[in-house]
């Protein structure tokens, strides 16, 4: 809330949007939409003029307004390629708000078919101006490893039974899911993970598509150092308690690095409410996550996740946006590969940008008794405590 107050009173600049908005959604709104997805993100508020002024959304057209909105930018029509966001409820001075966070996203986005992009001074349409598109096709395939497209890459070198379960899982959470409507090479594309080289003009699937959906023999030959080594040393200090040797698909990874930490780290009891939750679950959801959405699958540096005495750490090779220990307080969430994240959204393998943390150090205390510290530089690590009580039950048991 505070940090909302304070991007109010700063007033709207490159990362942030005021729409008064208070009955309907003004046209405009996707267009700064489009131009926060294509230059670095930004923060849109509805129900608060350009002034600065709050006046709220009206009560009776809010879930209307919230409707129409998320209708809108899964429509390919207004926004492509779609770009799945959230649309949030807050009270303001006591006046609700709706709040739309944009992050930035890897891909090159439309609105009504015109590319928007964003300065100080706000939106602007950059479509018939061939050298600012061009530009902006280049920085985000600069800018981000995952968009490689490999020619020689088709549906035949991905695995269908994988994009199904996908298929499936975005079902699960989201009935409507526009997905479910799409044969496999739409669903590619809606996910921008088949794309087109604008200067050679040849398609193919990109690295991001690649390590989601591919089969282990395309992973192996497009990211040869692809690998997540999970390692149990409590015991045997010198080499290895148990391991697992992770070379696969990021959607199988994800699942192996929860099984790992299933097998080997307790499960307190801890009611939130009325309900019990697994708050080692809720922790290293994000940590798993973490490992596999926001590496830098350029560096052959092998991704690590090792379970010691009291602490489990991780490291994985980044594309650092600063250095040193993050601070929840003051943190600004940067997408990495935000094409990959967006697909774990989908899936609900991840959160919202920001809000995993949030989770790690909400429950950190509760599990380990110390807050989970992530450190940021070429190589990103994360360190977790756990309950020493229950590694000390466990060794005596085994002796």
């Amino acid at each position: 809330m505070a940090d909302l107050k304070a991007l109010i009173k700063q007033g709207e600049g490159i990362s942030g949007e005021f729409k008064e908005c208070r009955r309907t959604l003004s046209r405009d709104v996707y267009e700064t939409v489009c131009a926060f997805l294509n230059r670095h993100g930004g923060t849109l508020l509805l129900g608060i003029n350009d002034a600065g002024k709050i006046s709220g959304v009206a009560p009776n057209s809010m879930e209307k307004i919230k409707k129409n909105f998320v209708t809108a930018i899964n429509n390919p029509q207004k926004i492509n390629p779609p770009a799945y966001l959230s649309i949030d409820e807050v009270e303001v001075e006591g006046k609700t708000i709706l709040c739309i966070y944009v992050p930035e996203s890897s891909q090159v986005h439309r609105c009504n078919g015109r590319i928007f992009d964003r300065n100080e001074d706000g939106d602007f349409d950059i479509t018939d101006h061939t050298r600012q598109v061009a530009d902006l096709y280049h920085r985000k395939q600069a800018t981000y490893s995952e968009n490689k497209i490999y020619p020689f890459a088709g549906l035949a070198d991905l695995r269908t039974d994988l994009i199904a379960k996908c298929r499936r899982l975005a079902g699960v959470w989201r009935e409507d899911h526009p997905w479910a409507d799409m044969d496999d090479m739409q669903l590619l594309k809606s996910a921008q993970i088949y794309q087109t080289d604008p200067e050679t003009g040849k398609s193919g699937v990109t690295l991001a598509g690649i390590l989601l959906l591919g089969k282990d023999s395309v992973i192996l030959s497009a990211v040869p150092h692809h690998r997540t080594d999970l390692l149990l040393r409590k015991v045997n200090l010198d080499r290895y308690d148990d391991r697992d040797f992770v070379t696969t698909n990021l959607i199988e990874s994800y699942e192996r690095i929860i099984a790992f930490i299933q097998k080997h780290l307790p499960d307190p009891f801890y009611l939130e409410g009325m309900d019990r939750i697994s708050i080692r679950d809720a922790i290293f959801r994000e940590v798993a996550s973490n490992i596999l959405i926001h590496r830098e699958y350029r560096n052959a540096f092998p991704a690590k996740l090792i379970i010691e005495r009291g602490q489990v750490c991780t490291e994985n090779s980044n594309n650092p946006h600063g250095f040193g220990a993050l601070n929840p307080a003051t943190f600004t969430p940067s997408p990495k590969n935000p094409g990959i994240a967006a697909f774990f959204r989908e899936i609900h393998r991840a959160d919202e940008l920001g809000s995993g943390m949030r989770n790690m150090m909400k429950y950190g205390q509760a599990y380990g008794d110390a807050d989970p510290e992530m450190i940021e530089g070429d190589i990103f690590r994360i360190i977790v405590k756990y309950p020493d009580s229950a590694i000390y039950e466990e060794d005596t048991a085994v002796t």
